[in-house]
């Protein structure tokens, strides 16, 4: 496949809107099956769909760097050299987890077949944007219930990786649905959010697992070359998407989100409709 700047170019923008939409709640499978349908990748429709998961490595990696100190689990100075909050942490994270193995795995070919479609990116986008308004406004004047990290139970970790199978639907957002969950069971949006960056990590870098072993390992050098730029191209706009949204709510709710993904989800039906 001849490399030519524009392709280099839609590469990019690919990488932009991934590591934009990947922690915004607005559905980054979304707007990346968007994109592409506007501004295809000359590149074949398996390993396509395969990019569209493995790029959230660059991702993943973006959230390790900027917690690697709340996240990593070990310490000489702690009484067996393990840190007993992280490592609990940890714990409930890996119980969030369950229900995407049980249910996202099986069906994850079903769904893709099915559902990866405008009009479901549509409709998720538009009810999960009412959701976050509908929310909010229930929440106004009401003081969260879990304010820091080490107050969510494994109760409450397991709700929140339930809804996370939600985000098997494309348009659905996976930090959407659970800061959704999350904000349900009373947390904070603080603690909401970060919960979620966490919880990303091995939902993601197992999603990106199968999709790589079910393309298998033969990669031509152009293929290489596209995962490798649009993996970077993630992680450096994570990184700053990450601390964009971590400052944002400190003083702000989601409500914005939830408009935008109504305005956007009417959008596409529009242009779908139109293009017909």
């Amino acid at each position: 496949m001849e490399l030519s700047l524009i392709e280099i170019l839609k590469i990019i923008v690919l990488g932009i809107v991934e590591g934009i939409t990947e922690w915004l709640p607005i559905s980054s499978t979304g707007h990346m099956l968007l994109v592409d349908e506007i501004m295809p990748l000359q590149v074949s429709k398996d390993f396509m769909n395969m990019f569209l998961v493995l790029i959230q490595l660059g991702a993943i990696l973006a959230v390790v760097v900027i917690y690697f100190r709340k996240l990593w689990p070990f310490s000489k100075k702690e009484p067996y050299f393990i840190k007993k909050d992280t490592f609990n942490l940890w714990l409930k994270i890996a119980v969030a987890c369950i229900p995407a193995i049980i249910i996202g795995l099986p069906f994850d070919d079903i769904i893709e077949e099915k559902f990866y479609n405008p009009a479901t990116i549509a409709t998720t986008l538009i009810i999960y944007g009412i959701a976050f308004i509908v929310i909010e406004k229930r929440n106004v004047g009401s003081k969260p219930k879990v304010t820091e990290l080490s107050q969510i139970t494994y109760p409450i970790a397991l709700f929140i990786g339930a809804f996370q199978v939600l985000a098997i639907i494309p348009g659905t957002s996976r930090s959407g649905a659970t800061i959704v969950a999350a904000l349900l069971l009373g947390t904070s949006r603080y603690v909401a959010t970060e919960f979620t960056f966490f919880l990303a990590i091995p939902a993601m870098f197992g999603a990106s697992l199968l999709k790589l072993v079910k393309f298998g390992f033969n990669f031509t050098s152009y293929e290489v070359f596209v995962l490798l730029l649009g993996m970077a191209v993630a992680f450096i706009v994570s990184i700053l998407a990450i601390k964009f949204l971590i400052g944002y709510i400190k003083n702000n709710d989601f409500k914005v989100f939830g408009y935008y993904r109504i305005v956007l989800g009417c959008l596409i039906i529009a242009y779908f409709l139109l293009a017909r």
